[in-house]
């Protein structure tokens, strides 16, 4: 027995502990502190835990005149940031906001993101992420079913709001009759004087700075899964250890005081994500409100970026750029560019890497289980579509039908463990679990070098003939066609084979502004690519020409927005 525990759980304990001191002194997180800074450290920790509280007062306490934050609006240290922070708590308190309340955030990525999260988590309350591409309807239901006691936003979403401060109607999954109390609106970022708005400048100009009391319960993180498929649902997870960064960590090769560009959104998992690891590298957060390619060049440029948080369709735009632009980015000091969200389509990470150097990871993961894999640079040149291997720490099981482990090249149900599982929906379900490990919802494989290869959806799958088939290893293929920016593949009904594919396809160069068609492979082509390379079950009865295909705000493909059938325009 060593402490209590039996030799083997020590040892394994030991184990465990050594791999994560390693990984933390390879990003430079673990260095030597003078005694002050030490013991203010274990006091803002022991009070405050290692959510958005804790973590960011430890970058005051330890680097309070260092750069954490630069927006639109300038810089901010860690200091001002946490000081902002507090006196933005204290006026929340005053609006009614306590322990275990919940407070939506309808924000971009700024300043007034990280504040309201830090200031929501020094109150013990929950904060709730909402999609910025949500409708009005949207945003009533999930408010509804949610029942935030105050909703941040930026002035820019007032519209799809309206209606919420009269009282929200009841219609969310909890359900009852009558109507939620009214949400009290607060602005967080206005480009007009927003008279007789009440924004989070004045709350913080209103109120002081200093430690407030800790609460009694740690606050909760709400992410919303995206709702390509229907009503968002809520996945709440608890605070995140020292280990959930430490995981990634030993995949991504980030470093301690790096200037980051998170371009993905900060409400999505994979840009929250980013912003949680900030506060264990002590990372500059570089943020922008709206992502435009040659502005993001620039600021990669600008603020001498060292590492660059996407998701794929950033990539994507940016390589659509005119070939003189592109010439001319320089991103010599971005050290990583990493990926998640969605799958990297086609030769997407090759493409990159040729132009701008062996520097792209991509993560798989879900807002319910987080992250699951990492594929390195090195291991997209050798398969460019696979998703990568577990990190330390996480376990990935690929399972069949019986839900018992399948041999490797065989598709099964893929399921993951790691510290960050969430903790089931806020409208009541989850997902199913099997020996501690959560589904993602996918389909996939392991490939004889030990890879992670993401199939699709386990929903998406279709049976045309008799045949299994799943839409994304068409899209890759298809994706690959030289003068094709852009696809995505359904399963429609067919009389014949019951089901058969139908490919949406934009057009390189074509049609983000202006009429469809121009360039691009024809239909007949496209089906004859597609022949030629995979199974003839596999080839589209039918291809349609888009100008755009609609996206969601962290660029996944709305499915159920696609044309129908009868309504299509023709090939």
């Amino acid at each position: 027995m060593l402490g209590g525990l039996p030799a083997s759980r020590a040892a394994k304990a030991l184990s465990t502990a050594s791999a994560g001191a390693r990984v933390l002194t390879r990003a430079g997180v673990v260095r030597p502190y003078g005694p002050g800074v030490l013991a203010g450290l274990a006091v803002t920790l022991r009070r405050w835990g290692t959510g958005a509280a804790g973590g960011f007062s430890s970058l005051a306490t330890r680097a309070p005149h260092q750069v954490g934050l630069v927006d639109e609006l300038g810089e901010l240290t860690w200091a001002d940031l946490v000081g902002r922070a507090q006196s933005l708590a204290r006026a929340l308190a005053g609006l009614g906001v306590g322990e275990g309340d919940r407070v939506a955030l309808l924000c971009r990525n700024h300043r007034g993101f990280v504040e309201t999260t830090i200031a929501v988590s020094m109150l013990g309350a929950d904060v709730l992420y909402l999609n910025t591409a949500f409708a009005g309807p949207q945003l009533r239901d999930v408010l509804a079913r949610d029942a935030p006691a105050v909703v941040v936003h930026d002035e820019e979403f007032t519209p799809a709001l309206l209606g919420i401060e009269d009282g929200v109607e009841d219609g969310g999954e909890g359900g009852g009759a009558g109507t939620e109390p009214a949400a009290v609106r607060v602005v967080a970022w206005t480009d007009t004087d927003a008279p007789g708005a009440v924004t989070t400048e004045q709350l913080i100009a209103s109120h002081e700075r200093g430690p407030l009391t800790p609460p009694s319960r740690n606050g909760r993180t709400v992410i919303l899964t995206s709702g390509t498929t229907g009503t968002p649902k809520g996945a709440p997870r608890a605070e995140a250890g020292i280990d959930a960064g430490v995981s990634l960590l030993s995949a991504l090769p980030l470093r301690a005081g790096w200037r980051t560009h998170v371009a993905a959104p900060l409400f999505h998992t994979w840009g929250y994500g980013h912003l949680a690891l900030s506060m264990l590298l002590g990372s500059t957060l570089v943020l922008a409100r709206r992502f435009e390619p040659q502005a993001c060049l620039d600021l990669l440029r600008r603020e001498r970026c060292d590492s660059f948080v996407v998701v794929p369709v950033m990539l994507q735009r940016i390589l659509a750029l005119p070939e003189e632009q592109l010439a001319a980015a320089d991103l010599s000091r971005v050290q990583v560019v990493a990926s998640s969200g969605s799958a990297l389509p086609g030769d997407l990470p090759l493409t990159w890497m040729d132009r701008f150097g062996d520097r792209l990871w991509s993560t798989y993961g879900s807002t319910e289980v987080a992250y699951a894999s990492v594929a390195s640079p090195q291991d997209l040149r050798a398969a460019p579509g696979t998703a990568g291997r577990p990190p330390w720490n996480t376990e990935v099981r690929v399972l069949g039908d019986d839900l018992a482990p399948v041999p490797r090249g065989t598709t099964g149900r893929i399921f993951v463990g790691n510290g960050l599982l969430f903790e089931g929906y806020t409208g009541g379900g989850s997902k199913e679990v099997v020996d501690g490990l959560m589904a993602t919802g996918d389909v996939g494989r392991v490939d004889e070098a030990g890879r992670l290869v993401v199939e699709g959806r386990d929903d998406d799958m279709i049976v045309s003939g008799g045949e299994n088939v799943f839409p994304q290893e068409v899209e890759d293929c298809i994706a690959r066609m030289p003068g094709v920016e852009e696809v995505a593949v359904v399963g429609v009904a067919d009389p014949d084979f019951g089901q058969r594919l139908r490919a949406f396809v934009v057009a390189a160069g074509a049609p983000h502004a202006g009429a469809a068609g121009g360039g691009g492979p024809t239909a007949e082509e496209v089906q004859q690519h597609v022949r030629d390379n995979l199974a003839r079950y596999k080839v589209p009865r039918d291809v349609v020409r888009l100008d755009a295909l609609p996206r969601n705000a962290t660029g996944k493909v709305l499915k159920r927005e696609l044309p129908h059938p009868e309504t299509s325009p023709e090939p």
